[in-house]
């Protein structure tokens, strides 16, 4: 097989399966369910075997891609139509932990070691079982946490603490460049951002490695020459 024809084929399968993905939603592996990730894998190889089969012919390729297309599209019309269809193919949510207890049936259930469930846990924040109402085990893999009422913090209404106006912080140098698509969004012009490094004793922007600005905070900078 000539060098072109597997450049063609591998270009074909390499956009075939973004497309693919594109398609189907999936933007991101923490979204992909147990039938995804195996579905995945399986035209992966079927793509790979494609390109370098000197039997399998450039129309091989294209209609693999289309008929698993097909299929993968069939399947979720169907899981909408016939909810039903959800659970034996992508799994069902399982609550593991209440009210601080462990279920060890649905440990069991889940192959799941407290090892491995200690770990979730840690990653949503929570130390001990003891702060748990409910731990659920979703299809992806992931946990969710609910606390008890008890160990959640306080919020500011409940501290009837005022509540500022909430925004999103924007980046106005970085790496010593001004970035004045930014300063545009936030209607501020270049001599307002040069008189709040003024008031930092700051007479340049390049002398500035990134600084951002909020509303509610105001400026955060760091200068080039803090950087290690």
């Amino acid at each position: 097989m000539d060098y072109g024809m597997i450049s063609v084929k591998l270009i074909t399968g390499f956009f075939g399966l973004w497309f693919m993905t594109k398609l189907l939603g999936k933007k991101e592996i923490s979204q992909l369910t147990p039938f995804d990730f195996v579905s995945s894998l399986m035209l992966s190889e079927l793509v790979g075997n494609t390109v370098y089969d000197r039997d399998a012919h450039f129309s091989m390729l294209l209609y693999a891609l289309a008929l698993w297309m097909a299929l993968s599209l069939a399947l979720e019309k169907a899981v909408q139509l016939i909810p039903a269809l959800s659970i034996p193919l992508n799994g069902r949510p399982d609550i593991i932990i209440r009210d601080g207890v462990i279920d060890v049936k649905a440990m069991k259930r889940n192959r799941l070691d407290m090892h491995q469930v200690g770990m979730l846990l840690r990653e949503q924040g929570v130390f001990t079982v003891r702060e748990v109402a409910f731990a659920v085990f979703e299809p992806n893999g992931s946990l969710s946490v609910m606390k008890k009422p008890g160990q959640e913090p306080p919020t500011r209404e409940e501290l009837g603490v005022p509540v500022p106006s909430t925004g999103l912080p924007r980046i106005l140098i970085e790496q010593g460049k001004l970035q004045r698509g930014e300063l545009r969004d936030i209607g501020r012009s270049e001599e307002w951002l040069l008189a709040q490094l003024k008031e930092q004793g700051i007479d340049r922007i390049q002398a500035v490695y990134y600084a951002e600005w909020s509303e509610e905070e105001g400026m955060h900078f760091q200068l080039k020459k803090s950087i290690g």
